[in-house]
């Protein structure tokens, strides 16, 4: 049996050590990647990509995995590792990331780009690559954005509603067909039952979040959390009072945005306005 290695900020390749451990686990377990999957609720090809080390998935699919092979907060800690290797994700956004896989609520305004959760790969590369990433660490980027879109597949997922400025709408990727299947996902992922996509127009001008990307998270217990978002900087708020405020702006905002049937018929009207190009 494979010696394991310690579980520390100088194991080498970290992505390597998280996908060399789940395939060590699941054979000690004596399962195939279809019964994990059957399992635990996700593709079985998740888990297949995660121990080839194609991507590390998100975080609630390792807290899942640790409860399934008894290996509590090991795959975690892994996971962490992967994560932070190359600064895939900044250590700002950690206490983010921890309440967004625990929120049974997400509320998200979005100005100019789509939220990850609802980004494809292609949507994704390109965001990333426009802000300076390339070769190995946007890929690994791209991975992980990728992975922690799971969590809106979950049995358990959390209710999300997204209200989009017409403005992510009209800005479209380089690669046409890349946004054809951009907006084909945001109208797919439309019709889950636990996710609910509204427009804003440009027609009702200015308002309250005009040019603030804002996440809630309802948490257990009833607390609510906002991550405020730039294109260089977030804030994630707690205090209650200014979680209220925000609230009020976000309110009245989807009070201004399209029913989710119209804004459903509208991000259509869009896709169909997509020039067709031949594949390369």
């Amino acid at each position: 049996m494979p010696q394991r290695r310690t579980v520390t900020g100088r194991s080498q390749e970290p992505r390597r050590r998280l996908a060399e451990e789940l395939r060590l686990l699941r054979v000690q377990r004596g399962e195939s990647l279809r019964q994990l999957g059957k399992a635990l609720g996700w593709d079985s090809s998740l888990f297949g990509k995660m121990e080839k080390g194609q991507t590390i998935g998100g975080p609630e699919v390792a807290e899942a995995l640790d409860q399934h092979y008894g290996t509590p907060g090991l795959l975690l800690a892994l996971w962490e590792l992967a994560a932070a290797d190359h600064t895939q994700f900044k250590e700002r956004y950690r206490r983010y990331m921890y309440l967004e896989r625990e929120a049974v609520n997400l509320w998200h305004y979005g100005v100019s780009t789509l939220h990850g959760l609802l980004q494809t790969p292609g949507y994704a590369r390109e965001l990333l690559s426009a802000g300076g990433l390339s070769g190995d660490a946007l890929t690994r980027q791209v991975d992980a954005r990728t992975g922690r879109c799971e969590v809106l597949h979950a049995d358990n997922a959390p209710q999300f509603r997204t209200i989009l400025s017409e403005t992510v709408l009209r800005t479209p990727l380089a690669d046409a067909n890349e946004w054809r299947s951009q907006l084909e996902h945001l109208v797919a992922m439309g019709e889950r039952p636990n996710i609910t996509v509204q427009v804003v127009r440009y027609s009702v001008g200015l308002h309250a979040l005009s040019n603030t990307d804002t996440m809630f998270l309802r948490l257990p217990g009833g607390r609510t959390a906002t991550w405020v978002e730039t294109g260089y900087s977030g804030e994630l708020v707690e205090e209650s009072a200014s979680v209220e405020r925000l609230q009020h702006a976000y309110d009245a905002v989807r009070d201004l945005a399209l029913s989710p049937a119209d804004s459903r018929k509208f991000i259509v009207q869009m896709l169909e306005e997509v020039p067709c190009e031949p594949s390369t």
